[in-house]
């Protein structure tokens, strides 16, 4: 397999270059800064964000044009851009209907509602998704994905050097493996707030079946951007910590929460078009948590327990409110 290291944001001809000599059927973008904590860090992280993530996006778009090919580009996007809870009921897979002023009817672009600099850049991205398509006629799809967990997928647990990197810290680690790392070394669960946030969960198994679905899928040349959400279920957060807790005899701890969100919030979402094409979403299964915490087990070693207590802020308040926490206060119970 060929590999190529260039910067999709900043290294455009070599871009255009690239994609005239391989003439790709397909693009999987997954080119951005991809952690909305991290996005919230400093000035400069947020800067860094929005200048990667959008410039590396519109880079794209221009390349595919440049290059003269009809490529279908495929997006790494997020279920952040919705917000959560905030359509009222089922969030639709992209578009929404609804009723305009005077009685008239029609399906739009589901509203943006981010949480956070990371989720702004994809509703940016969106826009230029849905902007290429009209202007342009690019096949694009966007792949609204939940909070990924697991480490393996049934290709990459046949050779150890095909494992997935595994984040356990409060800036990339996912919800769901920070927990099950936490609990294989004996350290409490770090629950934000009530752990009352309801977050849409998927494999990483199923991560990379959408993909292939996806671009076996395309939408056809002058069709509007094909939007498919990526998530198998939806938990709460704090449900989710009890899971964990059961298997692994480990305390829960409430955190003051670092982020600026709704302490509970409904959500329930649309996975029919995914469905529809084959996938049988794998959920939440102690059984699979097994994987997790071997992987953990023979790196533990690696971790360093002063990296797990959270360590970005949305705003002051939210730093004020978390001063109390003492990352080397963490110990493993090895």
């Amino acid at each position: 397999m060929k590999f190529v290291n260039l910067d999709v944001a900043k290294e455009y001809d070599l871009l255009v270059q690239l994609i005239k000599d391989e003439k790709p059927d397909s693009i999987v973008h997954f080119a951005e800064q991809r952690a909305a904590p991290y996005s919230m860090k400093t000035s400069k992280t947020k800067r860094y964000t929005v200048d990667n993530n959008v410039s590396g996006s519109n880079n794209l778009c221009c390349a595919v044009i440049d290059s003269e090919l009809d490529v279908h580009i495929v997006h790494l996007g997020t279920m952040g851009v919705y917000g959560y809870g905030t359509s009222g009921g089922e969030i639709p897979e992209g578009y929404i209907d609804v009723t305009l002023p005077g009685g008239r009817k029609a399906n739009i672009l589901h509203p943006a509602y981010p949480g956070s600099v990371y989720h702004a850049t994809k509703c940016l991205d969106a826009l230029l998704w849905q902007f290429y398509q009209k202007n342009d006629q690019l096949r694009i799809t966007d792949l609204h994905q939940g909070i990924v967990w697991g480490t393996n997928t049934p290709q990459t647990i046949k050779d150890e050097r095909l494992i997935n990197r595994f984040d356990y810290d409060g800036d990339y680690g996912t919800v769901l493996n920070r927990f099950l790392m936490q609990g294989a070394m004996g350290v409490p669960l770090t629950v934000y707030g009530t752990g009352g946030q309801t977050r849409g969960f998927i494999h990483i198994t199923d991560t990379a079946r959408c993909i292939e679905i996806a671009i076996n899928n395309p939408p056809a040349e002058g069709d509007r951007v094909e939007i498919f959400n990526q998530i198998a279920e939806t938990r709460r957060v704090r449900d989710v910590a009890k899971l964990v807790a059961d298997q692994t005899g480990v305390e829960v701890n409430l955190l003051p929460n670092p982020r600026q969100e709704a302490a509970e919030n409904e959500l329930d979402v649309s996975n029919r078009k995914f469905c529809n094409l084959g996938l049988d979403p794998i959920t939440l299964d102690a059984a699979l948590f097994d994987e997790v915490t071997e992987v953990v087990n023979k790196y533990k070693h690696r971790c360093d327990p002063t990296m797990i207590l959270p360590a970005s802020f949305w705003n002051k308040k939210r730093a004020e409110e978390c001063a109390s926490l003492d990352p080397s206060s963490v110990k493993i119970k090895v």
